[in-house]
């Protein structure tokens, strides 16, 4: 019998969710940061039923600096820095004020940390990072839009008490 991949999510979900310090200590432990467990966390998960296929497992602004994505992944999915600059734009447009892209004054923005967890069996590398223009059909040295998101295994997250 297979594990229901969408009930592990929730979980996953609603443990971090319910409980802010939580999701300070896990940025900590996989960013090696040291921010106080009290820092300021405003979660922003999309919820929208609408997109049901297109919502992401957690997210958060932390101290109104960092837009953290977080995916718990139990297979290895290799367009998840595409997924990811999806799941920022929509979030973006939800921390914006109504018409700001249109305004002159260049908008201050949370630098996005896109960051999966993968607790599958498939073999890969304790941490590594994907990028976006690796799907991209001709390569470039430095191309225009370009993602990284830093994939973590299990074993990594031993650092944290879940």
């Amino acid at each position: 019998m297979k594990a229901n991949k969408n009930m592990k999510d929730s979980v996953f979900s609603a443990y971090f969710s319910e409980e802010p310090a939580r999701l300070v200590e896990l940025f900590n432990a996989l960013e090696g940061t040291d921010y106080p467990l009290d820092t300021p966390v405003e979660i922003n998960t999309l919820q929208d039923v609408l997109w049901m296929d297109r919502i992401n497992d957690l997210s958060f602004v932390l101290n109104d600096q960092l837009l953290i994505l977080l995916e718990h992944q139990s297979t290895v999915n290799h367009n998840m820095a595409l997924r990811s600059l999806l799941y920022c734009a929509r979030l973006y447009e939800k921390l914006l004020p109504k018409g700001a892209i249109y305004r002159t004054i260049q908008m201050k923005l949370p630098n996005p940390k896109l960051i999966v967890l993968y607790n599958g069996t498939e073999p890969c590398p304790e941490h590594y990072a994907e990028y976006l223009s690796n799907a991209f059909w001709e390569k470039e040295e430095n191309p225009m839009v370009n993602v990284r998101v830093e994939k973590y295994k299990r074993e990594l997250l031993s650092a944290v008490r879940v």
